[in-house]
């Protein structure tokens, strides 16, 4: 009776975690649409020709600008567009690039959207929904085979294969006609965009034009036919029709007629692309230079243990953070060396290097177990000699006349929390992408990225960087009597804190992470 009893609880389980029987669906490879085959590609491909190989650059830190440039190479786009995304949340912003996918499909655009499947936790059949398209496909990257019915059994299948269900896409790219890209730290979602009221992620992406495109064309074709990435359809018990597809579209419509009505100043802000289209101009702008495109290998999610170096972003990257012999300035929204990244910016530090880090501080980050990983570290980066810097909470009722990037213009009352992720080497080469400085960017997330090698490219990302780490704007980590204290200013005053700031919840978050041991997993 006894054995027979958890064999019941093991069946009844087995049951909830089964979810909705799926589809046999058909899983057809593909592979980026040259740009030749659009008038827009070789456009790109005529202005790129001078420049013998190189790409032209140039930064989206304004998260107006971010928008906009998504929009429009939508609009633009008439072959294909591939995108990549870790996280895809509901929003005004979201509605209105779903509905121009959606008429890009509409005049015979491939529409290819890979997500991480956390971005469809309780969504599937909502996303599926436009892969009833038909020139629309959406697979899950590393999907969750059991237990996608409800919250909890979600969370009970995660746990059951935590090895590798903890792994996750942390990607992020923008790609239209396979000549022109967007990477950078945005996922998707009013947040990123300046439309929501609560919280601004300041971010920096870049758009990336040229040759550099394609190679970018190659990762996503790289995850896209990897065996971890599956249609959406195959998680439905029925498939969705061209009349849910049409229900869908009309509901979008009148969600965002009600936003025109309810919130028109937002929504004008938003639909900016459509009246004064800017990509033009900033194909004007661009600054051409030699790079390379950098991403993890898709089947380090696969890996026992700790993936083989060769499958690592890093190890691509390795020989800029070893050669760097000047000045090494890190933007890392999450930070926590653990002990490598320690020896490693000691290391630059101490043979003369001066090493600057602007990163959250506990009071500003979303994810304070994240600052329990990074602050045992400060004292021994500080007695190095290593500079860090600490982005305050920025509540809208201070915003001014301070950097652009750094505040909210519609939403005064918003707090502001950084999201940004970029590695400046000597004021030569810099690197922007979606990875951050800690062991799940290392280790465990697949991350993209491009390293540009332009002084003037540099120059600008530096210029972000240390607006960021300007007093008014951040707390300058030092010690004092072999305590860390924090250095800030505030009308015009420098002053001293010797307690760090924090409400009382966000230091338990944090102590705990650290109690626990969770510094590898974060």
């Amino acid at each position: 009776m006894s054995f027979r009893q958890p064999l019941l609880a093991l069946l009844i389980l087995a049951s909830f975690l089964s979810g909705c029987a799926s589809l046999d669906v058909p899983r057809e490879p593909s592979q980026a649409l040259p740009a030749s085959q659009s008038s827009f590609g070789r456009s790109i491909q005529a202005q790129a020709a001078p420049y013998q190989g190189q790409s032209g650059f140039r930064l989206l830190s304004d998260s107006g600008e971010a928008f906009t440039a998504r929009a429009e190479l939508i609009r633009h786009a008439q072959v294909s567009l591939d995108l990549q995304y870790y996280i895809v949340h509901d929003g005004i912003s979201t509605r209105m690039l779903v509905e121009e996918v959606l008429k890009a499909a509409d005049r015979g655009v491939r529409v290819r959207i890979l997500l991480d499947d956390t971005t469809s936790d309780g969504l599937d059949q909502i996303i599926a929904t436009l892969a009833a398209h038909p020139q629309i496909q959406i697979r899950l990257f590393n999907p969750l085979h059991l237990g996608r019915s409800t919250g909890v059994t979600r969370a009970a299948g995660r746990l059951f294969n935590l090895s590798v269900q903890h792994r996750r896409m942390h990607n992020k790219l923008w790609l239209a006609d396979n000549s022109a890209a967007i990477v950078g730290g945005r996922n998707l979602g009013d947040e990123y965009f300046d439309a929501e009221p609560n919280l601004n992620f300041t971010d920096i992406d870049m758009l990336s034009i040229g040759p550099v495109a394609e190679q970018l064309g190659h990762s996503f074709d790289q995850y896209w036919n990897s065996a971890l990435s599956k249609p959406i359809e195959e998680f439905l018990s029925s498939q969705p029709t061209a009349a849910d597809l049409q229900n869908t579209r009309t509901r979008l419509e009148e969600s965002l007629e009600e936003t025109r009505k309810q919130n028109h100043g937002l929504y004008q802000q938003l639909m900016k692309f459509t009246t004064d289209p800017r990509m033009d101009i900033w194909r004007k702008e661009l600054i051409w230079a030699w790079n390379q495109a950098l991403w993890d290998a898709p089947s380090k999610v696969l890996s026992k243990g700790e993936p083989d170096p060769h499958l690592l972003l890093t190890t691509q990257l390795a020989p800029e953070l070893t050669g760097v012999s000047k000045e090494l300035i890190m933007i890392s929204a999450y930070f926590v060396p653990g002990q490598p990244g320690l020896v490693y910016l000691t290391g630059r530090a101490d043979a003369g290097v001066s090493v600057n880090l602007l990163t959250n501080s506990l009071e500003a980050t979303d994810v304070p177990a994240v600052h329990g990983g990074y602050a045992p570290y400060r004292k021994a980066l500080l007695e190095h000699g290593v500079k860090l810097y600490e982005l305050r909470r920025q509540p809208g009722d201070n915003y001014g006349s301070g950097p652009r990037v750094f505040y909210s213009k519609s939403f005064r009352g918003s707090d502001s929390s950084l999201h940004s992720k970029a590695m400046i080497f000597d004021r030569r080469k810099s690197f922007i992408g979606s990875f951050n400085f800690d062991p799940r960017s290392v280790l465990w997330n697949t991350e993209v990225g491009v390293l540009v090698d332009s002084p003037e490219l540099a120059e600008h990302v530096r210029a972000l960087a240390l607006q960021g780490m300007a007093p008014t704007l951040s707390y300058q980590a030092k010690l004092e009597d072999g305590q860390v204290v924090w250095v800030t200013e505030d009308n015009g005053q420098m002053h001293t804190l010797t307690k760090e700031p924090g409400s009382w919840w966000r230091r338990f978050n944090s102590w705990f992470s650290t109690s626990v041991g969770l510094e590898r997993m974060l």
